[in-house]
């Protein structure tokens, strides 16, 4: 009989991807389809907003959301940072850039966790 357990764990990680804008507009789709991947279980997530070009208060608001809600469901957040300058300019000024965990890459937030 050995000593020895050996136990796997694989963690579920959706990526989000948003393209263009992430705004008032399309924020409540976007809620939507984040309450029904969480709803089917998900409780990690990266939001690529890479190629994001613009975000309102709104799209700031969706990303807080999903912040607030992983953590209440012991999950977890990264951010992959937009390339576009006024998209960054949003994050910073609301010193949000300080609050989320923000990577480079897709893979570099994937491999975070």
């Amino acid at each position: 009989m050995s000593n020895l357990q050996i136990t796997e764990h694989t963690k579920r990680i959706s990526v989000l991807t948003f393209t263009d804008r992430l705004d008032a507009f399309n924020a409540p789709d976007a809620r939507q389809q984040i309450t029904d991947q969480m709803e089917a279980g998900a409780v990690n997530f990266v939001v690529d907003i890479s190629q994001v070009t613009f975000m309102d208060s709104a799209g700031i608001a969706v990303l807080v959301n999903l912040l607030k809600k992983v953590t209440q469901a012991n999950g977890a957040m990264k951010l992959v940072r937009p390339a576009h300058a006024s998209a960054m300019r949003l994050l910073r000024m609301t010193k949000f850039d300080q609050v989320f965990k923000m990577f480079g890459t897709v893979d570099e937030a994937v491999n975070a966790f």
